[in-house]
């Protein structure tokens, strides 16, 4: 796993949550020139924010002519964390299928049990029900029925990836809510959380303006 300016997550978060996803996207382009914005996803719990240093596994489509590894989901699981998976955001890739299910309550039952923040996936989730049950934050494409298995697996672990137009490097810092996500280098997280906090205050200013604005036309005949 990359190393990172580790942050924590526990006092940052809420800081964050107070921002919202816009402020934070309009600060990342201000510090950056790249793509970092991910239109808005659903989740079993909309209340629960995600934020959290990625890690990443990423799906490719299936091939029946492909001689297929002996390694499951949780060989793939297990290499990405690492030994210090508290507070990390599982990022999956899908592979080129936004429709297809990359994973369920059964499998994703680890995000809880090794204390990860939360899932961000490319892809559809099973089981909502159990993943709200977690207590850890999950987005995605939407909630699925069918296993997909038959249309894509489990490739890579911890590499870059790419979801959704964005290219995500594990150690990037995930947030995401109800309004969409966003993608900040690791580095660059207090410097985009403080033009964040300028871009706030600036909005905040613009409203105070407006309110007092004189419509013109008023009086006229």
């Amino acid at each position: 796993m990359k190393n990172t300016t580790e942050i924590d997550g526990a006092s940052v978060g809420p800081r964050l949550a107070a921002l919202g996803c816009a402020a934070l996207v309009d600060a990342m382009g201000r510090v950056h020139g790249h793509r970092s914005h991910i239109l808005p996803l659903v989740s079993p719990d909309p209340s629960r924010y995600l934020f959290g240093p990625a890690v990443t596994i990423s799906y490719m489509p299936y091939r029946d002519d492909v001689e297929q590894s002996s390694e499951t989901f949780a060989d793939f699981f297990y290499r990405a964390v690492g030994s210090s998976p508290s507070g990390r955001v599982l990022v999956l890739s899908g592979g080129g299928y936004p429709d297809v299910s990359l994973g369920g309550g059964t499998k994703l039952s680890r995000v809880a049990n090794q204390g990860l923040a939360g899932v961000l996936a490319d892809g559809r989730l099973r089981d909502f029900s159990q993943l709200r049950e977690y207590g850890i934050s999950t987005w995605c494409r939407g909630e699925s029925t069918r296993w997909g298995g038959d249309t894509v697996m489990p490739y890579a672990a911890n590499g870059t990836v790419e979801f959704a137009g964005v290219c995500i490097v594990p150690g990037d810092y995930i947030f995401s809510d109800a309004s969409g996500a966003v993608v900040v280098p690791s580095r660059s997280l207090h410097r985009v959380l403080e033009v964040a906090h300028e871009i706030d205050a600036e909005d905040s200013g613009f409203v105070q303006e407006i309110r007092s604005e004189k419509n013109p036309l008023l009086g006229r005949p």
